[in-house]
C-alpha cells in the first residue's frame, strides 16, 4: 500500500469517525470469511459501517477525529454508525452468534472509550424507531380507550332501543 493510499485511508476515517456517535473495536482471529459477511451484512442493513483496519492508521484518524486512544494489537475489525446503540447491538450479537472467533476489545461512545458494561447495555437498549413507536403508542392510548368506551356506550344505548 502506497503512502498516498494510507493518508486517502486515514483522511476517510477521520472524517468518518469525527461523525460517529459510537465506534466500537473487536477481535476477529478465526472467523471465516462467511461468518465476516454475515457481520458485514447486519452492519450494511442497519447503515452501519464495518472495516478491517491497519492498527496504525485507525490509531492515527481516532487521534485526527478527536477521540481518546484506544490500544490496537493483533487483528481488529471497527464496527461505527451514527447512532450510538447500532454498533453496539450489530457487536454484541456477532460475538454472541460467533463466540470462538469474534470479541468486543473496546468501544468509543461520542469520542469517549466506554467500558464493556457500556456497551453491553447499549446493545440492550431499543433503537430509535422503536423508542419512537413506544412513545406513540403511549400518546395513542387515552384516544384509543376513549373511541372504544364511547363505541361500547353507543352500542348499549342502540340495545335498549
Amino acid at each position: 500500500m502506497t503512502r498516498a493510499r494510507k493518508e486517502e485511508l486515514v483522511a476517510e476515517m477521520t472524517a468518518e469517525f469525527k461523525d460517529a456517535g459510537a465506534i466500537i473495536v473487536c477481535d476477529y482471529k478465526g472467523m471465516t470469511v462467511e461468518n465476516l459477511e454475515i457481520v458485514r451484512n447486519l452492519a450494511k442493513a442497519e447503515d452501519t459501517k464495518v472495516k478491517v483496519v491497519k492498527n496504525r492508521l485507525a490509531a492515527i484518524a481516532l487521534e485526527n477525529a478527536g477521540c481518546e486512544a484506544v490500544d490496537f494489537n493483533d487483528t481488529n475489525l471497527v464496527i461505527w454508525g451514527d447512532a450510538q446503540v447500532t454498533p453496539c447491538k450489530i457487536a454484541d450479537k456477532a460475538a454472541t452468534d460467533f463466540k470462538d472467533s469474534f470479541s468486543i476489545k473496546a468501544g468509543l461512545i461520542q469520542g469517549e472509550v466506554a467500558s464493556m458494561e457500556t456497551i453491553n447495555a447499549m446493545a440492550k437498549l431499543p433503537t430509535r424507531d422503536v423508542l419512537i413507536g413506544m412513545l406513540l403508542n403511549v400518546w395513542n392510548a387515552p384516544v384509543q380507550n376513549f373511541t372504544i368506551g364511547m363505541d361500547a356506550l353507543s352500542k348499549k344505548l342502540e340495545e335498549e332501543a
